[in-house]
Order: structure tokens, then sequence, then C-alpha cells
């Protein structure tokens, strides 16, 4: 055995000693150099890349093979025949191209990733896809990622929360060109998957400007630090020149369900979007400008509100109001000209009858008989079920400049987005304390506008210190939310309240600067990548204040209540009608905040070949929270090359991620409806607040994590198919949650006075409340063949399957467990989004066929099962799997010009209905507000929608 390791030490060692450089230069079709391209000798892990002016050298002996990759350009192989070997590679899309994330080897490719990652091709998929924005594509191509558009949910309805591997949207890190993106302003406390956490808001990033996206399905907070827990996403922007790229993607909902499902067209939408790139100098620098704007139009699929609306009392003010009556005075204890109008209405009510009978008397249900009076449909008390209205414009540039011929390189990237959105709430009826039925007669519908703003800007330098790579950076993004509430109501200001209200907002900002520097030893090993660096990370969370009217509760002379003893103005029957603006009360100064923070990283990244079969890498980092102090992770990864076609991986790492500052200070009050659609006012307290101790809420602290991930990968050159399977386990302490709704007692106690301050009848907060566990498997295979002379068919198919578990006990105070609210701290549907509200199974099956001038698309997904987040446990309702089809059909009309037509859900399939009756126990309708769920998302409620897109190129 000692004798066979020795024999294959000398042969690895006279390998190294006498393996021949071999050296060329690699351009295009048009003679031009081509940089980054990536040279790998085959079989082996051995490989490099071109530099600005194209050139390359590897060490590889005659007789072997070199194969060339690049983004956007057919794999070629060549066999060495000497010590000089130049390429001309030609157009068309390449399965292996260079990955940037997961290994700072700068020629590793995504086959040989000691981590799995998908590369998607963006350009392709925006000539033939149905989607239009980031996260909509992501979620119908990469398996393990999930997105949808919420509904009723505030500021959600406008930024679309995502997640890798079912984890939370706070556990992905989003990167641009490499460089970490800043995260939204907007925390999700409303009823949809991700409450409580803080994600990236992809949609603020024009899809016209990328040119590739890698999705890393494995941990990662060693190499990239905090919030790379699940994975990263690396978007790649675009850097072609002397090309104008015109597309233009109308489309609408065609469907059975359309306009509060009597059928037709709605949900119109259209995306106009340009990209072009000038050369800068003649060491290959480029300048790459996108600027695109986008309209969507809402829609509504709630058919009916099928519970009660009048009663006898609003049956009084029409008739009064009819008469030519000021009916704010029916509201005064002199009750004779309610008996007066009462009668008027037939209800023969006895002229002595005292106010508080006649409160229990005209709170009878009269919904029918009033609806045929105001010649009415119950149609006309819906809400707004479905995609809200948004309407934006983005703009982004990608700029590079060498400096000389040895690499050094002058960069920046960076973009503004600017976005408005229309949404609305649950319906105000005309029976409810809320509304203010001089002002509203048949209630209203308010309605959540959004302005939501995004800048961001890196320039960066790069070039050689010595031997080293280095790289140096900055990089500023700022993402910033404001609300106006519209078409709405302070119902306890009664006629003095304006209908519409600046409610206040928040933003976000980071700053990060960094410093990268790696090697490439040929020499040591089979090769030796070293990198190190360090980052240095400013953030800043602030909060303002909406104006007055939109946050107080008014008594009935109009003085704004700051204590638990001032009675706040009611309606006819002494109900206390609620204060701020309906829908969402904006912020009061009490709620400002502007917090920051600090952190300190520096990270070493070791990646050996081993020997031409076997791949080693160790990453570690440490970081230092000026609020949470440190942490040091580490990653340990293998790839072992069986032979030329099979690679087997492993990886094991631990992670790390601080609470964002969203998360420690983000503090209002807001109106949530229960699983019943019965309002309550909430209010969501810091963790530090004394209402907060007060509850026996332990202080937020970081969530640590572990994970491994296993597979292999299978690359078949002879049918031109690539096999990657990963199996993974991520376990995560500390977890950060946003706990269920606290109550007062209502005696009078401080935690009452702290509710009635804040206007809310009960209290919430994040909390490190549960400890969780997720496996899985990802499958995904890609083939490509040509068929005849002028026919290329490619296949896709990839597959997630996924489960994310509460494990242990819930991380309670022994205060939260001695008052018996273990319960309420995680609640039972915390738990349905955290494990079931989004599918654990997701299937991707794509096929492209190219034929001449025709470009045909063919996709099917395969969404699997999800349940109703909701606490009661006999109405948790589990929907069924279903099958979306994408088809479209491109035509080349020439060279400069391409029309695609097609279809996303072609079949128009919908989730499965909410269920009328549960096994005797109730349902999830809310009376005909949701005939399908809003807490468990699949795919959507829109149906079929049909689009045409122009794509004009002009070189």
């Amino acid at each position: 055995m000692k004798k066979n390791y020795l024999l294959l030490f000398l042969i690895l060692f006279s390998y190294s000693l006498y393996a021949q450089k071999v050296s060329g230069v690699v351009k295009d079709e048009n003679n031009e150099p081509l940089s980054g391209v990536t040279i790998v000798v085959k079989g082996t892990l051995s490989g490099t890349i071109t530099d600005f002016d194209g050139h390359y050298e590897i060490k590889a002996d005659i007789g072997q093979k070199l194969v060339f990759s690049y983004v956007g350009y057919n794999n070629l192989e060549k066999t060495v025949e000497g010590t000089t070997l130049n390429v001309t590679m030609q157009a068309g899309v390449s399965l292996n191209e260079i990955t940037l994330i997961g290994s700072r080897n700068p020629a590793r490719t995504a086959v040989n990733s000691l981590s799995p990652v998908d590369v998607i091709d963006v350009s392709e998929l925006a000539s033939v896809s149905p989607q239009v924005n980031l996260n909509q594509i992501l979620n119908f191509v990469a398996p393990s990622f999930t997105s949808n558009t919420q509904t009723i949910a505030d500021g959600t309805d406008h930024i679309d929360p995502a997640s890798l591997r079912g984890l939370g949207p706070d556990q992905v890190l989003v990167l641009i060109n490499g460089k970490r993106r800043h995260t939204s302003s907007l925390v999700n406390v409303n009823g949809t998957f991700g409450r409580g956490s803080v994600g990236t808001d992809l949609n603020a990033i024009p899809t016209a400007s990328i040119r590739r996206i890698e999705v890393l399905r494995d941990g990662a907070a060693a190499q990239y630090g905090s919030d790379a827990i699940a994975g990263v996403i690396n978007i790649v922007l675009d850097n072609a020149t002397e090309e104008l790229k015109l597309i233009v993607t109308t489309g609408a909902n065609f469907t059975s369900n359309a306009n509060e499902q009597t059928g037709g067209v709605d949900g119109a939408t259209t995306n106009i979007s340009a990209n072009y790139g000038l050369k800068l100098g003649d060491r290959g620098g480029y300048i790459n400008f996108t600027g695109d704007f986008d309209y969507r139009d809402d829609y509504n699929r709630m058919k009916e509100w099928e519970g009660s609306i009048f009663n006898q009392y609003n049956t009084i003010e029409r008739v009064a109001s009819n008469d030519g009556y000021d009916i704010t005075k029916l509201l005064d204890d002199d009750v004779s000209d309610v008996i007066k109008y009462g009668n008027q209405a037939g209800f023969n009510l006895d002229p002595n009858v005292s106010k508080a009978d006649l409160r229990t008397i005209l709170s009878a249900n009269n919904t029918d008989a009033e609806l045929a009076s105001r010649n009415m449909t119950r149609s006309d008390f819906n809400m707004r079920v479905g995609q809200s209205e948004v309407r934006g414009g983005r703009f982004f540039t990608n700029f590079s400049l060498p400096l000389d011929d040895n690499g050094s390189e002058l960069y920046s990237f960076g973009g503004l987005s600017s976005r408005t959105g229309n949404s609305g709430g649950f319906y105000r009826l005309p029976n409810q304390s809320r509304t203010y039925t001089p002002a509203y007669m048949n209630g209203f519908l308010p309605e959540i506008n959004s302005t939501i703003s995004d800048q961001s800007l890196s320039v960066g330098i790069k070039g050689k210190v010595g031997n080293w790579n280095a790289d140096f950076s900055n990089t500023y993004g700022r993402n910033a939310f404001l609300y106006v509430i519209g078409n709405t109501f302070n119902a306890s200001l009664q006629n003095a309240s304006p209908t519409t209200f600046d409610a206040g907002g928040f933003n976000f900002s980071q700053n990060t600067v960094n410093l990268d520097l790696n090697n490439f030893y040929e020499d040591i090993f089979s090769g030796l990548n070293v990198a190190f660096g360090a980052e240095y990370r400013l953030e800043n969370y602030e909060i303002v204040a909406g104006q007055k009217d939109s946050y107080e509760q008014y008594t009935a002379t109009g003085e704004a209540i700051t204590t638990s003893t001032q009675q706040p103005s009611v309606d006819f029957f002494g109900s206390a009608r609620p204060g701020g603006s309906q829908v969402f009360p904006g912020f009061s100064p009490k709620n400002e905040v502007n917090r920051g923070r600090n952190s300190v990283a520096g990270y070493l990244d070791l990646e050996a070949d081993i020997t031409d079969a076997f791949l080693l890498s160790l990453a570690t980092r440490f970081e230092n929270y000026s609020d949470f102090g440190s942490t040091i992770n580490f990653k340990l990864a293998a790839l072992f090359k069986v032979n030329e076609s099979l690679n087997l991986r492993v990886a094991g790492n631990t992670g790390f991620r601080a609470p964002s500052l969203h998360q420690l200070y983000f503090n209002s009050t807001s109106t949530i409806f229960d699983q019943n659609g019965d309002p309550q006012e909430v209010g969501t307290f810091a963790n530090d607040s004394r209402a907060a101790k007060l509850l026996g809420i332990p202080e937020l602290k970081q969530e640590t994590s572990r994970s491994i991930s296993a597979g292999f990968t299978v690359k078949w050159p002879e049918a031109r198919v690539n096999i990657t399977l990963d199996g993974y386990f991520v376990g995560i302490d500390d977890r950060v949650v946003y706990t269920g709704q606290f109550e007062g007692p209502g005696t009078g106690t401080e935690l009452d006075n702290l509710l009635s301050q804040a206007n809310a009848t009960a209290a919430s907060f994040f909390a490190n409340a549960i400890d969780t566990e997720s496996k899985g498997i990802d499958l995904v295979i890609t083939q490509s063949m040509n068929i005849g002379s002028n026919m290329v068919l490619k296949n896709d198919l990839s597959a997630t399957f996924s489960q994310t578990k509460q494990v242990g006990p819930i991380n309670a105070s022994r205060v939260l467990e001695d008052a018996g609210l273990v319960d309420t701290y995680f609640p039972e549907d915390s738990r349905i989004y955290l494990e079931e509200a989004v599918p654990r199974t997701k299937v991707n099956l794509f096929n492209t066929l190219s034929m001449g001038d025709f470009n045909f698309f063919l996709r099917n997904v395969y969404f699997g099962e999800v349940t109703e987040a909701t606490t009661n446990v006999d109405l948790q309702e589990v929907f069924g799997s279903k099958i979306v089809t994408d088809l479209s059909v491109g035509y080349k009309v020439s060279d400069s010009f391409m029309l695609t037509v097609g279809a996303n859900n072609l079949f128009d399939i919908y989730p499965d209905r909410v269920s009328k009756d549960i096994n005797g126990m109730g349902n999830n309708r809310s009376d005909g507000r949701f005939d399908w769920s809003r807490r468990a998302q699949q795919f959507g409620i829109g149906g079929r929608f049909l689009f045409a897109r122009l794509s004009i190129s002009l070189k």
C-alpha cells in the first residue's frame, strides 16, 4: 500500500515538473479579444481565464485537451499540439460558464463548483419567458427559489418576499457583480410567508441590465458574511457594447376568474426596456446603460361579500339623509330624531324608548332590505383581493476601464429606481364603528399608496500588488418606503378628519467597504488559490413620522388621547372609534428612530487542487458587530473527480445572522385582521421596550446555524447532458420570528396604559422564539442536442424537495411560561408560515427549440401542496399540488427584429379554492373575502396571462 502511495506521489510530482506551459489568445468571430474566457484542462480541475487582451497561459501536455467556455458562446475543445494555441469562439449559450460565487478561484466553473450553483441565462429568458420582473423569472426557473405577489398585506403587496430552500427572505444574501446588495427598508409584519423578516427588493433591478444570475444553494456565511445561511444570489450585469437592445412586452390576464370572477380580461401589464453599451479605450473597456419602465394594473378575485353590511340604524341614516337632515345629529344623546326617522322607515319604535334599548334594537341586520333600497349589490362592497397596481422606472449602469495591460481596472455599477404602488385593504362596512357614515354612507375601501425609491452605487479598482490580484471597492445602497393613505378616514376625529394622510415611512441605508486579494499558485499541489480580505460595513435604519391625524386617536371633543383614562369618541352604539388613518395608521413621533451600527470582518479562503482529481477548500471568517459582538464561522468543502464524467462533492459550514436593524427597532401600530376577518389595532413594540419587559420577552440575539450538503455532478459530453444532485441539512438556533398578539388585562395596568398610548389593543414583538431544521434534495439536469442542420433542442429539468421544521421546545422565558403565554409567543399560524405556507416540492421542466427563424419555448412547473396558516388547527386546510404550463413562440422577422407571443399558465390553472366547510368546523373564506387563500401561496391567483413581445437589436 505504501508503495502505491509513493508511486502516486512520484507521478503527481513529475507532472508538476514536466508539464509544459501553453499560451495563446482567444477571440470572437469579429476578431476581437475575449476577456474572462474559462480554459480548463479536460479531465482535471486545473484551469485559468483570459486577461483583458484575451491572452491566457496554462500548464498542459502534448495530446491533452483544453476546454474553452464563456457566457454567450458555445464550448470549444482543442487538443494541445505545441506551446501556442489560439482559438476563435462562436456565439451561443454555454452550459459550463465560469461562476463568480461559491469559489474565489478565478477559473472555477459551475459543474466543478464545490457547492451547487445554478447559472441562469437571463438574456435568453428575457426573449422567451412570459415573466418580466426578476422575482417571477426566478420563481419559475430556479428550483429552490420561491416568491409570489402578496395580497391584503400592507406594504408587502408592493415588495414580494423571496426565499431559497424554504428559509427566510433575510437568510439569503444578494450580490451584484459579487458585491453585497442592500436590503429593503420594509419589514414584513402582516399575514404572509416570511413574516417578521426583511428581504432584498429584487424588482428594483431591471431585468434588461442582467447578463446572468448565479444561485448558490448552500450556506456561505464563512465566505460572504452574515445573511448567507440559505445561500447567495449573485446578479452579473451586462457588459455588451455597440448594440442597442429594445424590448417591449405587453400582456394581460385572459381568465375565467377575471373581473371579480365574472371572466374576461384584467391585470394588464406593460414593460419597456432599453440597453446600450459603449466601448471605452482600446483595452476592452465598456460602459453599459439600461433603462426600463413598467406598469402593472390591479385585478380582483373576490366574487361577493357574503356577510352583513347594514343594520337598522344605517337605514335610519339613509331615510334622514334623503330628507335633507344632518345625520351627525343622530349621534346626540337626544334620540327623538332617531325615533322619528326610524318610524318613517317602518320600524314602529316606541316614542319613549331609551338610547340603550335603541342600541339593541337598531343593531339588527337589515342588509338585504337596505341593498334593495339603495339599489346596490353585495359585490359593491368587495375588497381588492389580488394583484396591486404598480408603476415604476429603473436605470442601471455597468462600467469598466482597464488602466494598463497588466489587469488594472477601474470599475463601477449602480442604479436608481422609483416605484409607486396602490393596493386596497379590508372594506370598511357601514355597520362598523371604524366607518364614520356621515362621511361614507356606504362604507369605503381604504387604499395604501406607496412610494418606493432605491439608489445604489459601487466603485472599485482592481489590479496587481506584486503577484497578488487586489480588489478595493466601496458599495452604497439606500431603500426608502413612504406611505400615503387615501380614500380613508380617522373615525375618532369624526367630521374634522381628512380623507388622505401622509402616514410617514422608513428608510434603510448600507455602506460596505471591501478589500479582496487572491493569488493562484500553479506549482503548489495541482493548483492552490489563496484569497483573503476585509470588510467594513455601516448600516442605518430610520422611521419617519407622518402627519398627526394619521396616528392619533381622539376624544369626542377632539382631544388627542394620551392616557387610558381618556375615552375615544364613539359611534351610536357606544363602540369606540379607532384612531389613525384606516388600513394603515401613520407613524407617530414616538415611533421615530434613527439607529445605526457597524461591523468589521476578515476572511481567509483556501482552495487547493490537491491532485488533478481532488479539490479541497477551507474558508473562515471573523465578524464583529458593534451591537452583537464577535463570531467566527467556517466552511470546509471537498470535490473528488471520480472520472472525466463524475464528480462527488461535500460541504459543511457554520453560519451567523445578526438581527436586522429593522427587527431591533421597528415599532408601529397597524390594523391586523385575524383569521375570522375581525380587526385589531396591533402595536409592534421594540424588543427592548418597557412592554417587552413587562411580558417577559427576552432581548434579541443573533441566529446561529450549521449545515452540511453532499452530492454529485455528472457530465455526459456525448449526449451534452449535465446532472447535479445535492442533499442538504440546515439547523438554525434562536431563529428570529414575529410573535403573536399579547393583550393587556384591561384593568388599568402599566401594560394597558402602554397599549393605550400606542392606540393599540394588543402587542407583538420580534423574538428568538424557536430552533429549526431544514433538509432537502435539489436536482438539476441540463441537456442540449442538434437536430439536423438548423435545429437545436435544449431541455432543463430542476427539482427541489425540502422540509423545514421547528425542533425542540419554544424558547420562552419563565415569565411567559408562568403566565401561560407560550402559545402566543410562537402561535400555530407562525409555525405554518415557517413550515407549510410555500411549496416544499417544486419541479421545473422547460424545453426550447430553435429552428431557423423560429424559437419555441415550453415550460411546466409542478408546485407542491401548501397549508392554510391559521391558529385554528381544525381549519388548517391543505391545498393540493398543481402544474402550471407556459408556452411561447418567437419569430425572427429579420436580423434586428423578433416577435414573441405566448402564455403563462396556458391552461388557466388556479390553486384549490378554500372549502366552504371543513369537517363541519367552519371555513377560511372570511364571508367570501377569500375564495383562494391569501396566507398560503403557490403561484398566485392571476390565472392565464397572454403576452406579446417585440425585441429589437441594432448593431
